[in-house]
């Protein structure tokens, strides 16, 4: 009897334990929210998948995929602070004739400030036919000629009309990592140049304030470098100058079919030569240092 009283009294004392502490509703209140930002929430960008295309406003943008134009440019820029991503596609023309700057595959518009153009192609069909370049596709490849603190990085640029890469040799625009290959003006022009390469041009090569490791040729009279300070580069040229530096040229090499293999004011480690197969040894220094 002692026994189930006992018993009666934990279940009591049990039953009033769980009523005083009860926990409420086991069903959630809802689905849960997501914890991760979603990546327009880190990098808010804005396609272009089809062109001709206008950036009008400031941001980041990225090509979808190839893009053709048939008788136009490609992109404009026409605002500051602007990162365009080719994203590893190619920017392509068929135009018949390209026969102003409009019909560039980028061209940047007016003074544009803080720009990035970086990881492509532009392809385009025009040719050197023994010193003459024709053809189809764009007038130039990048284009923005009164721009500032502007870098271009990783593109490669094929069979321009006029001018690969030009951005002025002023206002921290900068190269890295290009190549151009047939352009009838000049290949590549910026204040800074490096690690990249422009052949087969009409005019000059590389036209830079400060050159290194790069390679320029001119299929004409221009010269194959032009730059106040070059490092460790070589130049070539039918009938101009291999490589110019106005300044000083250190590790640098240059040679011309019939003109100036390289030409310096102070030349250091750096070669010149002239003739078939640069037999002769040609060189123009005001203050030759440890040059041959």
């Amino acid at each position: 009897m002692k026994t189930k009283i006992l018993l009666a009294a934990f279940v009591s004392t049990f039953m009033i334990h769980q009523s005083t502490f009860a926990q409420g509703a086991l069903t959630p209140p809802g689905a849960p929210a997501p914890t991760m930002k979603s990546l327009a929430q880190i990098e808010p960008r804005t396609p272009i998948s089809a062109a001709p295309y206008f950036i009008l406003t400031p941001g980041s943008y990225y090509l979808t995929g190839n893009l053709t134009v048939s008788n136009s440019g490609a992109i404009g820029i026409f605002t500051n602070n602007v990162a365009l991503d080719l994203n590893g596609f190619t920017i392509s023309s068929t135009t018949a004739s390209a026969v102003s700057s409009a019909f560039s595959a980028i061209l940047l518009n007016g003074q544009c400030v803080n720009v990035s153009i970086y990881n492509g192609h532009i392809s385009s069909g025009a040719t050197n036919t023994a010193g003459g370049y024709g053809g189809s596709g764009f007038a130039s490849g990048i284009l923005g000629t009164s721009v500032a603190n502007v870098r271009v990085k990783d593109v490669s640029i094929f069979g321009v009309l006029s001018n690969g890469i030009y951005i002025s040799t002023a206002n921290s625009s900068v190269v890295v990592s290009c190549t151009v290959n047939v352009a009838g003006r000049y290949g590549i022009v910026a204040d800074s140049v490096s690690n990249s390469g422009a052949q087969n041009c009409g005019l000059t090569g590389i036209y830079a304030g400060n050159a290194s490791n790069c390679t320029g040729s001119s299929g004409g009279n221009g010269d194959g470098i032009d730059a106040s300070i070059a490092n460790n580069c070589n130049g070539s040229s039918v009938s101009g100058i291999g490589l110019h530096a106005f300044d000083v040229a250190t590790g640098c090499a240059g040679y011309s079919s019939s003109g100036t293999g390289l030409s310096a004011f102070i030349a250091n480690c750096c070669r010149g030569t002239t003739g078939l197969f640069g037999t002769t040894s040609s060189l123009s220094v005001t203050h030759n240092v440890n040059s041959f």
